[in-house]
């Protein structure tokens, strides 16, 4: 399965989530409700994986945190906030280029409409 149909996948049972809960919960229950849906269907899917950097000879254990990781594949970022920015993107830019995967998506789960929360974000390898 490619990085677009596992988006699908994901995007289909973030709007199950969004419309069974509504809007404006903290992230950690739709990233919670996302990793029990994606693991239900079949898929692996790793919560809060840790990423290091390496520095020099600088090696920072834990330096970030993605949310759900998908298959090797897909980076999600769950958020629940106003609106996403630029920060945003670049944060989950970088977990795609640090980890080598071609696509992330930016779930904001604070929105009026759940399709205006969803952002692709695409490594250019």
């Amino acid at each position: 399965m490619d990085e677009n149909e596992l988006a699908k996948i994901v995007v289909d049972l973030g709007f199950k989530i969004y419309k069974k809960l509504g809007a404006g919960l903290f992230e950690s229950v739709y990233e919670e409700c996302l990793f029990h849906d994606i693991k239900k269907i079949g898929l692996k899917v790793e919560k809060q994986k840790s990423l290091s950097i390496i520095y020099d000879d600088l090696v920072i254990e834990n330096a970030f945190k993605i949310d759900l990781l998908v298959e090797n594949k897909l980076i999600l970022e769950i958020k629940t906030v106003d609106y996403l920015n630029d920060v945003h993107k670049a944060q989950i830019l970088t977990y795609l280029k640090m980890t080598n995967c071609k696509l992330g998506l930016l779930m904001n789960f604070r929105t009026d409409y759940y399709k205006n929360g969803i952002k692709r974000v695409v490594n250019n390898i």
